[in-house]
């Protein structure tokens, strides 16, 4: 019987080509950007879950909710992860990350051997407790991976950067100089495996923390928060409760007696409107569940995405499988006698069904086995599109059973209600002629083509609200003039030579100004946060917490700032060193009301006093999802970054101009810079790439919602094919047989437009409160988009339905 079914249909497979190809090449298209999605989401999932004890490892945050504002860290005091260990029996294990710019040796460095003279640019540095080694458990190639970090200035790295740096030699016992400083000469002591790219720590270079104090008594200290702390807890441990109970404790034993001691005025408000807490994140959320922490770590994913990328999946699936059970039902007509002699003959309903839902099973199939084959080869494309490594599954065991479940589950899906419907004709009525309900406009059929539309319009006003936040971002003034300015990196390694250097570059033709200075109003680069009172008032106000920034005296010409009040600093006041410019925003929080602030001092959390020289317009230095804030800039020594303002056509030759500088003062160092408005444009990369994919999956969408109203149409026009040759007769035009057939669909069409937009504009608003300067979403957006969608189905509707006004009526009338 299934032999016969199967038989049945491949003849209606190959009697009805245009359909079938429709059909399937539908399913295909959706089946493959189904798989490319999975695949993402997959990835972003399987984050940080290869750790032995995966489950047990956890990351220490911190809360703050001041008056209602809710932030959240990972930086704690050096001492934070001794008290851990030593007071709570819970915690199996604790040790400390410090991946922070302001040090030297995190981040980035220029590395050589010691027995070279060459160095060489490297990223992925962090300092590292031996005991977070034991935490994670990385595979170890070289080395005794439980005391490898134990003694002072040693290091591990990654088997790439061994291969790279001693190929064919054993690295242990080597040593390696940073920045060509022999302060900083590690003795390699292990080599760990590549860190796998589902680990949201990418580091190739593990500096030991044994030993080490970045200033005098730091690792004493309780109010310096640099390090982020992971934990390993004792199996059967609660982890919310242990968070509740380090933050009670921890506050009472150390941080209430500092305060305390301080006179800090914050004590009067701790369980009133301030309120102190800690928690402990599950490493595998840190990828996907860290978009409102403030951490170190590049690159986070973010859940939403991935319901948003899993919803946009569903929803193409959907646009294929309406396509089929739209195509089925019509043609009704068509498969209605079939039905009719079958059952006069005695055939049972349940066996129309079985052979319905085998036609529905062999388009579900072939579908899968096309869809499988364009995930593949569209894949190299959507990893550009998603800046992701993924590779297709062949070989996993799971994809095979997997695509035999999707292909049973879509083909039951697009299958279950045509089966229904088709096999529910009554011979009597089948016979004498009656049948014609493939030919009306079914309440289901405009439904779901109502839904087609919908989703695609969603996805095209999604797409046009992205693009049009992206434009704003990258061209809104920000306070500051990012173009042409070049970012030269690792001029720290120059030395006492650094303002020699930057002298030689101000001689050059084109370049307007040169600065000396690492903390920069893009992401990635130094950052300072620092308690501020107005002068004599720390223990009587509440500090404000600000950026406290070193600069020189280039540095607001270079980057284009401008004062609003006061001066720049001068190189001609040496009491300038003790001065600082600070933005309106900080003016208005030391200084509120009509108080002037010029002239004014204040004063920092390590007790120095500076006057205020300068009010400079505010500016964005971070993100803009989030306001401006206070900050702080005053004369100090920040050297690894030099930056170039010039005003030139021609960049390739102002480049060759820096790089001949640069070489004459650091011959064996490489030449490394970029530029301030491309390092601008990629703190928003992640929302570029989002627009990117809403972009062509709102073209898929269509393209497959339009396959399916190209076929309807085209059945419609050749069912009424007589109407529309009597109306020829009687002299009706082309237009007034065009619009007859097209004006249902575009009926359907403006419904959909209708129903889409507040979806459209409650999503995208929520999107956008992401950001704290955003676009208005504004009518012509779901105007565009109505209008597009519009001109697409009418484009495509209208080929069918002129074809049909100019067939010669003489055609079909002469079979009646």
């Amino acid at each position: 019987m299934l032999k016969n079914y199967f038989k049945i249909a491949v003849r209606q497979l190959l009697k009805q080509k245009m359909y079938t190809v429709i059909k399937i090449g539908g399913f295909a298209l959706s089946i493959a950007a189904c798989l490319l999605i999975t695949l993402y989401i997959r990835h972003e999932l399987s984050y940080d879950r290869s750790y032995p004890n995966a489950d047990r490892i956890y990351r220490v945050i911190g809360e703050s909710i001041d008056n209602g504002v809710d932030e959240k860290g990972v930086s704690f005091p050096a001492p934070f992860a001794r008290s851990l260990k030593d007071d709570f029996p819970e915690v199996e294990e604790a040790g400390r990350l410090m991946s922070n710019r302001l040090f030297t040796g995190a981040g980035s460095n220029q590395l050589r051997r010691a027995d070279k003279v060459e160095n060489t640019y490297e990223e992925g540095f962090t300092y590292m407790d031996q005991q977070l080694l034991n935490i994670f458990q990385w595979p170890m190639v070289a080395g005794d991976a439980a005391h490898a970090l134990d003694e002072p200035k040693t290091m591990v790295i990654s088997q790439r950067m061994a291969a790279k740096y001693f190929p064919h030699e054993d690295p242990i016992g080597k040593v390696m100089l940073l920045n060509d400083n022999t302060d900083y000469a590690y003795r390699i002591t292990g080599v760990m495996k590549d860190l796998p790219s589902t680990s949201h720590l990418q580091y190739n270079f593990l500096l030991t923390l044994s030993g080490v104090s970045f200033w005098k008594g730091e690792q004493t200290n309780w109010m310096s928060s640099n390090y982020d702390n992971y934990v390993r807890l004792r199996p059967g441990t609660d982890a919310k409760l242990l968070g509740k109970s380090i933050g009670d404790n921890i506050l009472k034993k150390y941080y209430i007696p500092i305060m305390r001691e301080a006179g800090n005025k914050d004590l009067d408000r701790l369980g009133k409107t301030l309120e102190l807490r800690i928690s402990l994140q599950p490493v595998s959320d840190i990828h996907l569940g860290s978009h409102n922490i403030s951490d170190n770590i590049q690159n986070h994913g973010d859940m939403r995405f991935i319901w948003l990328f899993g919803a946009v999946a569903c929803f193409i699936l959907l646009i294929a499988c309406i396509n089929f059970i739209n195509l089925s039902t019509a043609r009704s007509a068509n498969r209605a006698k079939e039905v009719g002699l079958k059952k006069t003959i005695g055939a049972f309903r349940s066996s129309l069904v079985q052979q319905f839902l085998t036609e529905s099973f062999l388009f579900s199939f072939l579908s899968v086995i096309l869809g499988s084959f364009l995930a593949w080869v569209l894949l190299p494309y959507f990893n550009q599109l998603s800046a992701q490594t993924l590779v297709f599954p062949w070989h996993e065991p799971w994809l095979a059973p997997a695509l035999l479940v999707a292909a049973v589950a879509i083909g039951l899906l697009a299958g279950i209600y045509p089966s229904f419907y088709l096999s529910s004709f009554q011979p009597m009525q089948v016979l004498k002629g009656s049948i014609s309900r493939g030919t009306k406009n079914s309440n289901l059929r405009s439904i779901l083509v109502v839904f087609q539309f919908a989703t695609s319009i969603i996805l095209i006003i999604g797409t046009v609200v992205i693009y049009r936040q992206m434009q704003y971002i990258l061209h809104r003034k920000i306070g500051f003039d990012k173009e042409q300015v070049v970012m030269i990196q690792g001029a720290h390694t120059l030395g006492d030579k650094v303002q020699t250097f930057k002298s030689e570059l101000q001689r050059l033709p084109n370049v307007a100004h040169v600065a000396v200075s690492d903390f920069l109003p893009v992401s990635n680069t130094k950052r300072n946060g620092n308690s501020l009172w107005k002068d004599g008032r720390n223990k009587i106000d509440m500090p404000e917490f600000a950026q406290f920034w070193k600069v020189d005296h280039d540095y607001l010409a270079t980057m284009g700032m401008h004062l609003v009040a006061g001066r720049n600093f001068s190189k001609d006041m040496p009491t300038d060193s003790q001065a600082v410019i600070i933005n309106q925003t900080l003016a208005k929080k030391l200084f509120p009301g009509k108080e002037d602030p010029l002239g004014q001092r204040i004063m920092n959390a390590g007790n120095g006093h500076y006057q205020v020289i300068g009010i400079v317009k505010d500016f964005n230095f971070e993100s803009m999802r989030g306001k401006v804030g206070p900050l702080c800039m005053s004369l100090g020594n920040s050297p690894t970054i030099v930056s170039v303002k010039v005003h030139t056509a021609d960049m390739t030759k102002m480049i060759s101009a820096i790089t001949g500088v640069w070489k004459s003062f650091a011959p064996n160092q490489p030449f490394r810079y970029n530029f301030l408005d491309e390092r601008f444009a990629q703190m928003y990369d992640d929302v570029q790439r989002t627009g990117r994919i809403f972009t062509c999956f709102s073209i898929l969408a269509i393209i497959i919602a339009c396959l399916g109203l190209f076929a309807l149409s085209a059945y419609m026009a050749e069912q009424r094919s007589k109407e529309i040759s009597i109306r020829k007769v009687l002299g009706a035009s082309v237009a007034q047989v065009t619009a007859l057939v097209s004006k249902d669909f575009v009926k359907l069409v403006l419904i959909a437009v209708l129903l889409a937009s507040p979806i459209a504009w409650w999503a995208m608003s929520k999107w956008l409160q992401d950001f704290e300067y955003r676009v208005n979403i504004s009518w012509w957006m779901f105007a565009l988009a109505g209008m597009l969608v519009i001109a697409i189905a009418l484009a495509t509707i209208s080929f069918q339905s002129i074809k049909a006004a100019l067939t010669n009526p003489v055609k079909s009338l002469k079979a009646e």
